[in-house]
């Protein structure tokens, strides 16, 4: 019988003395955490990990997955979920990696963790586990513009204000000039990463793993008073688990009940899975 595995991360501040002093306060992040691991409860996944604020460092993160990896065999699951902010940094590993040139980031509590350090731990799994991810935070596509994304129109749409400071106050974007900041300061760091890292879209995985993300690399992601806007509208189209379709239409209701400034995104990379994506979403 498959076995089935979960990760949890939501994170409503950072550590100020790792971000310039910059908290990186969001309201429902933590709510976001705990109600997909309800989900993943209900779904029968009996191995669930918690991982909230001030626990959410990189090596905690990278110790569970790892776990994971050791645990999971060809057939198992893994579902993983984020939500806080993301960020970007400048993509030094290869002209091939990202076509825009920036790895995106996610802002966990003691510093940015690059895409690629994700993509090489779902490296360590086996050939045939299946890797479920949502994530909940903003993917721009262009560090030095996204504030000119969106429109004042859109901006009022989705975030309820034109003020591009309160957009990013509303949203899950970590602010541009605090973007820059951490990069100069910890660019040894992050270029010495991606170099001793493949680049991921050259690295052949095993497993197959599918994303659902809040939006698209150029959009930003909603925060909320109770949930992320992605994350709430993801529990709405599950119902309880009344949703009977694959993943590919799990995707689309999403999509259909998200405002046009805010496009969930679905990829998948690693082994060939139509099987995997044909599933109910969450099967075991």
């Amino acid at each position: 019988m498959a076995h089935g595995m979960s990760l949890h991360i939501g994170i409503n501040r950072v550590d100020p003395a790792k971000y310039g002093g910059w908290d990186g306060k969001l309201i429902a992040c933590e709510n976001d955490a705990r109600d997909m691991e309800q989900l993943a409860r209900e779904a029968k996944v009996e191995d669930r990990t918690v991982l909230l604020t001030a626990d959410a460092t990189v090596d905690n993160v990278t110790a569970e997955l790892r776990k994971a990896a050791r645990v999971l065999a060809a057939g198992d699951i893994l579902f993983l979920t984020y939500s806080g902010h993301g960020g970007q940094v400048p993509d030094t590993n290869g002209p091939e990696d990202e076509p825009d040139r920036l790895d995106e980031t996610l802002v966990l509590y003691d510093r940015e963790y690059i895409d690629d350090e994700l993509y090489k731990e779902f490296d360590g799994f086996a050939e045939g586990v299946r890797i479920f991810v949502c994530l909940d935070c903003c993917h721009s596509g262009s560090g030095i513009r996204v504030r000119e994304i969106l429109t004042p129109e859109a901006m009022e749409e989705q975030f309820q204000t034109s003020d591009p400071d309160q957009v990013e106050t509303t949203s899950r974007l970590m602010p541009l000039d605090r973007q820059a900041e951490a990069y100069e300061r910890d660019r040894e760091l992050f270029d010495t990463i991606q170099h001793e890292l493949n680049a991921k879209d050259a690295r052949d995985l095993g497993a197959t793993a599918l994303l659902i993300s809040a939006c698209q690399d150029n959009q930003l992601a909603a925060d909320g008073l109770r949930n992320g806007l992605f994350t709430g509208m993801l529990l709405e189209v599950w119902n309880g688990g009344k949703f009977t379709g694959g993943y590919k239409a799990f995707h689309r209701e999403i999509l259909t009940r998200m405002p046009p400034t805010q496009s969930p995104n679905f990829f998948v990379t690693g082994r060939p899975g139509s099987r995997f994506i044909r599933q109910r979403p969450f099967t075991i």
